[in-house]
């Protein structure tokens, strides 16, 4: 036979193909539109982004600065409330509340006090407003046992307040939360202090807290894609989404107090845009770092441009692509359509498509698929018709009962008109025990007929024999629908009978049960068992595969001829893997015989 040459690789390999054409068409069009792209947007990029992330910490720094705002409102409406003014310095001078209104002067002055911390805190933000007096008075919106005020005067800042004059305040930044309720939310807060002055001489001071997540719930809000943080004048980290990094120096605080910031700094091997926007108010300044590479991709300023050009670069690769495709892929549609024809059910066509590329070994190999999958359906029909005859074989028996089944109804009938019902119930078992062989059309029925069958095979049984054996039915309500083979229980009842009890008496029980997906059915006889030589020997030949051809039990007439192996290699035919079979036994303990198959339920009208 005559070996083809190779041909050139370009024609050889389909695949070869494709990929270089997409990799052509692909890269070209990028190549140039990048190129085109880094020549016009570099700079611009870079100013627009920059730009952008001020415009981000201006938006944040209007909203903290409305916060702190907040906090400055509430500590100015407590010093300028005359009225306010006016009750706290008495008490602070050490007003007493003396003579039989004394109480009610007291509560009307707390109430006065109380009323005005809560009616500037209820319609703004959540604050914690402390007002401390000289004297060691105190007042809260919060409970004192959360946090006693007193342990204020501890603080290392406290001393501060003093030298405050006028509209002042001490701005004294982030420290660990105090008040229970919110530390698991917030861990850190942010406080100022103002002092309250009658003339020159402090009298008393007010404190307002925010928690930090306040302030961190706006940097989260508004600062997407930013790591936005809140500085104190020494470069501390006051506020941030994570944290752990409040308390830590900010790595950059070089980089702000020098008076030519850079835009772009280093982290790592990434760049950052840093931007930063001192705060009026504190003193304090809010610092944004932005991923670069980020901010660029978001930028839309001049991609109009560029994507005019990437459209029809676009355009023109997907019709040469397309063009390319349809030429290399014409074969494959060939094939599609001959699998459509074979779908319909046509095994004759054949591709005839050859090559010395993938298509042309896809359609070889076709073809040759399409032979062996026609060959193979030939078999299969042979061997399920083979099957199907040699199971109706096994379930027929040798002669057509009919005529049987009608005489032995006559003979019933005369034996119970003569009076002798014994006679006429063993006849009568012997006739339903035919009538089963007759429904031919039904492989399987409900277990409840099939115990109702094995009742008359053991009736029958008994008349036979000089003592008779006690059948027992335990089975589960809800497997009494489940369907069964027929007569696959009439092989080891007889047995049972013949060499479990040898034909004396004894019990022979019956139990079924089922699990989520099986149903269980259990022979058990109280006889004199087997040794643990024939019990392996027995368990060996009910193994899947074993060689039954000694095993068969004689079939010489009687109602069932194929023995417990037929009965288990018949099982493994119906469920295949499904079906398990256990034997127990043990010298005069009797035998049990356990059968697992699939849960099988009869229709609703099945007949009964």
């Amino acid at each position: 036979m005559q070996v083809p040459t190779k041909p050139w690789l370009w024609s050889r390999s389909f695949r070869f193909r494709l990929m270089v054409t997409a990799v052509v068409c692909i890269l070209v069009p990028a190549f140039i539109t990048l190129a085109i792209y880094n020549m016009l947007t570099k700079d611009a990029v870079k100013e627009e982004a920059v730009a952008q992330s001020r415009q981000k910490l201006q938006l944040v720094d209007g909203y903290v600065t409305n916060l702190f705002d907040y906090m400055l409102y509430i500590a100015n409406s407590v010093q300028n409330d005359s009225s306010l003014s006016v009750v706290l310095k008495e008490i602070a001078n050490g007003k007493t509340y003396d003579g039989p209104n004394g109480e009610y002067e007291r509560f009307l002055d707390q109430a006065k006090i109380l009323s005005k911390i809560d009616f500037l805190t209820i319609q703004g933000d959540s604050a914690y407003v402390t007002i401390l007096l000289k004297n060691g008075t105190k007042f809260t919106n919060y409970p004192i046992s959360d946090f006693d005020p007193i342990a204020l005067k501890d603080e290392p800042w406290f001393g501060q307040l003093d030298g405050l004059t006028g509209m002042q305040s001490l701005w004294i930044g982030t420290s660990p939360t105090v008040f229970p309720i919110e530390r698991v939310n917030s861990p850190y807060q942010i406080s100022m202090g103002r002092t309250l002055r009658a003339g020159v001489k402090p009298y008393g001071y007010v404190f307002v807290t925010i928690m930090e997540k306040q302030v961190g719930g706006i940097f989260g809000r508004l600062s997407e894609g930013q790591e936005t943080m809140l500085l104190d004048g020494g470069g501390r980290i006051m506020s941030h989404l994570d944290k752990e990094k409040i308390g830590e120096s900010f790595s950059h605080s070089a980089n702000l107090e020098s008076s030519v910031r850079p835009e772009i700094v280093n982290v790592g091997d990434e760049s950052y845009i840093l931007t930063s926007q001192k705060q009026k108010l504190t003193g304090w300044e809010l610092v944004s770092l932005t991923p670069y590479k980020q901010a660029v991709f978001k930028l839309n300023s001049i991609f109009n441009r560029v994507a005019v050009l990437q459209l029809l670069s676009f355009v023109v690769f997907v019709l040469l692509f397309l063009y390319l495709l349809g030429t290399f892929t014409r074969p494959l549609v060939r094939l599609g359509k001959m699998a459509e024809t074979v779908q319909r059910g046509n095994l004759e066509v054949r591709s005839n498509i050859r090559g010395s590329d993938e298509i042309g070994y896809l359609g070889q190999s076709f073809d040759l698929m399409l032979d062996r999958v026609k060959g193979m359906i030939a078999e299969i029909t042979l061997t399920q018709s083979r099957k199907r005859k040699a199971e109706l074989a096994m379930l027929q028996a040798q002669i057509n009962p009919h005529f049987l089944f009608n005489v032995l109804n006559s003979i019933r009938m005369k034996v119970m008109k003569s009076g002798d019902l014994d006679s006429a119930e063993m006849i009568s078992s012997l006739s339903k025990l035919l009538r089963m062989t007759i429904i031919q059309s039904k492989d399987t029925i409900p277990l409840h007929e099939e115990l109702s069958t094995i009742a008359d095979y053991v009736l029958l049984m008994n008349m036979r024999q000089k003592e008779k054996a006690e059948l027992r039915l335990d089975p589960a309500p809800d497997t009494l629908m489940c369907l069964v083979p027929r007569f696959f229980l009439q092989p080891i009842i007889e047995n049972a009978l013949i060499h479990g009890l040898s034909q004396r008496a004894g019990t022979i029980e019956i139990a079924s049960s089922t699990t989520s997906q099986d149903v269980v059915i259990s022979v058990r006889d109280s006889g004199s068992g087997m040794e643990e030589v024939k019990l392996a020997h027995l368990r060996s030949k009910l193994e899947p595969g074993a060689d039954l051809t000694e095993a068969n039990g004689d079939s010489s007439g009687r109602l069932s001829g194929f023995g417990l192996y037929n009965v288990c290699e018949r099982m493994r035919m119906t469920y295949g893997e499904s079906f398990r079979i256990e034997v127990d036994s043990a010298e005069d303990a009797g035998t049990t015989i356990t059968m697992i198959i699939p849960k099988q339920r009869a229709e609703v009208d099945q007949d009964v």
